[in-house]
């Protein structure tokens, strides 16, 4: 895994953690940093980042990321758009 790709898992995990502590925080932590976090390591992907990859940061899909990035891909359903993992 890239460096870039660690950070990108990393900012997967923490935005998980903190969508399961949303029932219970108080006060409520704005999801929108980890948003951008994910976003803006994406952009720093190279060109040949790959596209089964791209396509779930790019369709906001981050738990399929996530589990591409540990190598669980299989285990991604299709999703709207039809597009399976190879």
């Amino acid at each position: 895994m890239t460096a870039t790709e660690q950070a990108l898992h990393q900012a997967l995990i923490d935005l998980e953690q903190t969508v399961a502590s949303l029932r219970t925080a108080n006060p409520k932590p704005s999801l929108l940093p980890l948003f951008a976090r994910i976003d803006q390591l994406a952009r720093q992907l190279p060109p040949d980042t790959d596209p089964t990859f791209r396509h779930y940061l790019q369709k906001k899909s981050y738990e399929k990321a996530r589990r591409w990035l540990q190598g669980r891909d299989a285990e991604n359903q299709v999703g709207n758009c039809r597009h399976a993992p190879e």
